[in-house]
């Protein structure tokens, strides 16, 4: 976790902040290092998260989170965190011979037309809806490692805003909870629908903290810079 980016945003784990839609990306670099960052933070500040996780497995998010001093397959068991494994959930919707289930699959959105998400939705809102019991967990927050891929698994720019549209009902507005979601792209961005995607999130997010690679090169102590950018005023 890095405190100078958390200075730099006026959190603290204290205190989190709530109601807030915040966006990383990257330009020629890589930017899962915040997406580490803002997982340790809001578990560190005792929220609950449910984790849609599309680039990496649960072992390599626990590996990392170990050595900020976090475990979580403890924060799992104490259902602190939601944990969806994107790859492993995908190759159960497409290779699997047992489809039918009471409960939707929450990726049988890859089996169809890419453009039903409700599954999926239903899914998070569940996760992290407070249970009879109460919870003593403090806001929800929803987390995303990069949108992107959705768009690689058949799905429109306009179903995944929709996507985030409802989440953001759900998590921002209804639950008063937080959203954190990755997308890749940049001025070097070839995929128009991915840069569709980017700039449309970017007119929505009340935080937007984008990696980039040093301009002048490779640097052997200095990888790159961080930039908080303004939201698109309509």
């Amino acid at each position: 976790m890095f405190a100078e980016l958390n200075e730099l945003l006026g959190e603290s784990v204290e205190r989190p902040r709530q109601g807030k839609l915040t966006l990383l990306g990257a330009t020629k670099t890589d930017a899962s290092f915040l997406v580490h960052h803002f997982l340790s933070f809001y578990l560190k500040a005792g929220c609950k998260v449910c984790f849609l996780a599309f680039l990496q497995s649960f072992s390599h998010y626990n590996m990392v989170a170990q050595k900020l001093g976090l475990g979580l397959t403890s924060a799992k068991e104490r259902g602190q965190l939601v944990f969806l494994e994107g790859l492993k959930l995908s190759h159960e919707v497409l290779f699997s011979k047992q489809q039918e289930s009471a409960e939707p699959h929450p990726f049988q959105f890859i089996s169809g037309d890419g453009s039903n998400l409700k599954a999926l939705h239903d899914f998070i809102r569940g996760a992290l809806s407070p249970t009879v019991g109460g919870d003593t967990w403090r806001c929800p927050v929803l987390m995303v490692d990069d949108l992107s891929v959705l768009l690689s698994l058949g799905v429109k720019p306009t179903d995944v805003l929709d996507f985030v549209h409802y989440c953001r009902v759900t998590v921002n507005s209804l639950l008063k909870g937080n959203v954190v979601v990755m997308v890749h792209g940049g001025e070097d961005s070839v995929d128009e629908e991915n840069e569709l995607l980017g700039k449309a999130l970017r007119h929505q997010s009340n935080w937007i903290l984008w990696a980039e690679g040093l301009a002048t090169g490779f640097c052997k102590d200095i990888h790159g810079q961080v930039s908080q950018l303004l939201p698109f005023v309509l």
